[in-house]
């Protein structure tokens, strides 16, 4: 771990604003959240920045025309497209910003010979069951775990469970498809509609992953890595409890409250997963369970925060987490890896219930909430909303600062309470469906007592025991 000082030994040949504009390729998916604020951090630095997106989309209005498209779903054609463009105009630098262009980013940028992570460590963060295999044999804690497919019979496979356990697709992000179960009745439930939601999606995923439910409360770290050394930029807490049956995240909040001992053990924990994924350049962002026998890496992403919830960092006196990094990126200088001294957090809206968004009520009376700086609806009126786990968007952010953890996360919750959404169900009409707060939906099925035990890998306890 860095404190954010240079690294000694090292020398870095920063370069400055003043000298030609650097080149680089962002790559992000078409219905991204990120696309304003990293072009807005790419003007402010005065980089040349194109473009790679799977469709035009919103993103086409904010690059001038500097996009190439690309099929995010064929990594090495998309590559081979970014090379042959490279060889008539260079690139200084990759970045991408979505879990959908992350083996597309590494793919390219070693055929270019770019700084980048490796390919088969972008593979690993995008395939959960790869990811629980790096683990293991890395000695890290973690839950009992298998994979299955689709074409598996369910009541077979829940017999074999260890419940309580948690059912997911091995290539699905934002908690899309993360199904507790407590029994083998819920568990065959939650594997038939997983089934369903990856036939439906077309793309040919078909393994799912069980593993044992991890009790205790979650943590993120936000990081970047500079050629293997981790600087850690944040580390939010996530105070409402995600015990399931699914896992919409709600309220992020930074600095951490949990003692300095157990953020050290974090920070081990992540640096430890991060050289077992073998990633080594760029932003991660990992999420982890504080079990009773320790942090549990439960992903480690190969780029930075979702969402808008960057809206809550920010770095030296007005640097954004997108700036600095395409600072990184770019091999700009960079003033300053620490992150601002005000505590503060931004609150992701679950959606409630399915259907079509016709009215939200009381973003006023949210904004008017003391040290709320921001809210930001992301679903326009008339469209549908989908919830979790089939859904993979929330209705918007809503974002805090302020002097202490504690009065951020008041406030965050403050404004929430004065937000109600009305959303209409199918077959439902307008005047019949009601306002609803933005929480996730009711736990319709009974929560199992504790958790499962993580465990150790055979490499971890021969070591104890030694």
């Amino acid at each position: 771990m860095s404190d954010g000082r240079p690294i000694r030994g090292r020398r870095r040949a920063y370069r400055e604003l003043g000298e030609a504009p650097r080149r680089i390729l962002l790559l992000m998916a078409a219905k991204t959240y990120r696309a304003k604020a990293f072009m807005t951090a790419a003007r402010r630095l005065g980089v040349d920045v194109v473009v790679g997106s799977d469709e035009p989309g919103p993103l086409s209005r904010r690059t001038n025309g500097a996009q190439i498209g690309l099929d995010l779903g064929r990594p090495a054609r998309s590559a081979t497209k970014i090379v042959q463009i490279a060889e008539e105009r260079p690139f200084d630098a990759i970045v991408n910003v979505d879990d959908a262009t992350t083996v597309v980013a590494a793919q390219a940028a070693t055929r270019l010979g770019l700084v980048s992570n490796s390919v088969d460590a972008a593979r690993i963060t995008r395939d959960k069951y790869l990811a629980r295999r790096a683990l293991q044999r890395a000695g890290l804690l973690h839950p009992r775990f298998r994979r299955i497919t689709v074409d598996a019979d369910p009541k077979v496979e829940a017999r074999r469970a260890p419940f309580p356990c948690v059912l997911k697709p091995v290539a699905q992000s934002a908690s899309r498809g993360v199904i507790r179960a407590n029994d083998p009745t819920e568990f065959q439930a939650a594997f038939q509609r997983i089934a369903a939601m990856l036939a439906a999606d077309g793309k040919g995923q078909r393994k799912i992953v069980v593993e044992a439910f991890i009790p205790g409360p979650e943590v993120a770290l936000e990081g970047l890595l500079d050629r293997g050394t981790l600087r850690v930029l944040a580390l939010f807490d996530k105070p409402d409890p995600l015990d399931g049956p699914f896992f919409e995240e709600t309220i992020y909040v930074t600095p951490s409250r949990h003692s300095e001992a157990v953020q050290s053990q974090i920070v081990e924990t992540v640096e430890r997963a991060a050289a077992a994924f073998g990633l080594r350049h760029g932003p991660i962002h990992a999420e982890l369970r504080l079990s009773p026998d320790g942090p549990v890496i439960l992903e480690v992403a190969a780029r930075s925060i979702g969402g808008l919830c960057s809206n809550a960092l920010r770095f030296g006196v007005d640097m954004s987490l997108e700036e600095l990094i395409l600072r990184h990126a770019a091999d700009l200088e960079i003033p300053t890896y620490d992150r601002e001294q005000a505590a503060s957090g931004a609150m992701m809206l679950p959606i409630p219930r399915g259907g079509v968004l016709r009215r939200v009520l009381g973003r006023e009376e949210a904004l008017a909430v003391r040290l709320v700086e921001g809210a930001e609806i992301t679903i326009p009126i008339g469209q549908p909303v989908v919830p979790l786990p089939e859904g993979d968007r929330y209705l918007g952010f809503v974002f805090a600062r302020g002097r202490t953890p504690e009065e951020v996360e008041a406030a965050l919750r403050e404004a929430h309470r004065r937000l109600t959404f009305q959303i209409v169900a199918p077959g439902e009409e307008d005047d019949e469906a009601p306002c609803v707060v933005a929480t996730p939906r009711s736990i319709l099925l009974p929560l199992a007592a504790p958790g499962v035990p993580v465990r150790r890998s055979r490499a971890r306890r021969a070591a104890s025991a030694s």
